[in-house]
């Protein structure tokens, strides 16, 4: 398995908007047809969010959920993550309801509260295709995203303990490696980790090679080796930094949550395109794309069977 490099794809997230690409999936049928081609395509973990099928706005409603996740589980195999994240203006028990109603193999979790700043978007754009888009942008600059450590240790046990839910913990920064590792110390976490450094977005790390290598060295010194690592780079160091993180070693994370672009200035037409991309850089640097059945040996997950789908 040392060779394999797991592919995850982070389909619409909550960071873009209608506006920005008219590639950006939201109704349920496109969430799910795109995720789909990102599987079929080499991704074996497919992170998802959900939204409002009419407005694209970002929702937490479990039900919205289950008119896309039955479908991505009846056409492929793929590892299904379900954010905790959603947006920095849903309430915790917003953000819990869909993964506990569901009981997925692995949920996203950010490992501390953070300003995520989205705001600086807005200044790309002139007419707005719906009325939400400009003042969520707006709202972050106001609003803090949250998760203290109660919020963690809440959902380390509804969601982990609970559900037999494996983590995605989202690192933006050195300082969430710091409390992974205290929780790690204190048992409430068990090995293998899977830790995605998140850089590029502002109020976190920024996107450069030193960045990513000050992370990697972090976690090295104080994980060891109890982590398996992967690399999420915002906007157009997509995949340069996914590439170097190859090469270190660890695994990769595309998606039009992270970016909505192909190449300089070039939108991607689909999710699968990015996961096309990046498998074919994988590819050519000698490593294998791991299918989904090895992404769930190598983070040892409880498997399709046990999620309430």
């Amino acid at each position: 398995m040392e060779n394999r490099v797991i592919i995850t794809c982070a389909v619409t997230g909550s960071i873009h908007t209608p506006t920005m690409s008219p590639h950006l999936p939201y109704t349920p049928d496109d969430i799910a047809d795109q995720a789909v081609a990102a599987a079929e395509a080499g991704a074996s973990i497919l992170h998802l969010h959900a939204r409002n099928p009419k407005t694209g706005q970002p929702t937490p409603d479990p039900d919205v959920f289950m008119q896309f996740l039955p479908k991505i589980r009846q056409r492929c195999d793929a590892v299904i993550n379900i954010t905790t994240g959603g947006s920095s203006l849903m309430t915790l028990e917003q953000r819990l309801a869909a993964p506990l109603q569901i009981k997925p193999e692995m949920a996203s979790l950010n490992m501390g509260s953070m300003n995520f700043g989205l705001f600086p978007l807005k200044e790309r754009y002139d007419n707005w295709q719906f009325e939400w888009e400009e003042k969520l942008l707006d709202a972050t600059k106001s609003t803090v995203f949250q998760n203290t450590f109660n919020d963690i240790e809440e959902i380390f046990e509804s969601l982990g303990s609970g559900c037999g839910t494996r983590f995605e913990f989202e690192c933006y920064d050195v300082g969430h490696i710091q409390t992974l590792a205290f929780y790690l110390r204190r048992g409430l976490i068990k090995e293998p980790l899977f830790v995605q450094f998140v850089l590029g977005v502002l109020g976190g790390i920024d996107a450069s090679p030193q960045s990513l290598m000050h992370m990697k060295a972090t976690a090295d010194r104080l994980l060891g080796t109890q982590y398996r690592f992967s690399v999420l780079a915002a906007g157009k160091m997509q995949i340069p930094l996914a590439t170097i993180g190859a090469i270190l070693g660890g695994n990769v994370r595309v998606g039009l949550e992270d970016s909505l672009l192909i190449s300089k200035d070039q939108l991607a037409v689909s999710n699968a395109e990015q996961v096309q991309k990046i498998r074919r850089i994988v590819e050519e640097l000698g490593y294998q794309v791991a299918t989904p059945d090895e992404a769930r040996s190598m983070l040892q997950l409880k498997g399709a069977a046990e999620v309430a789908l």
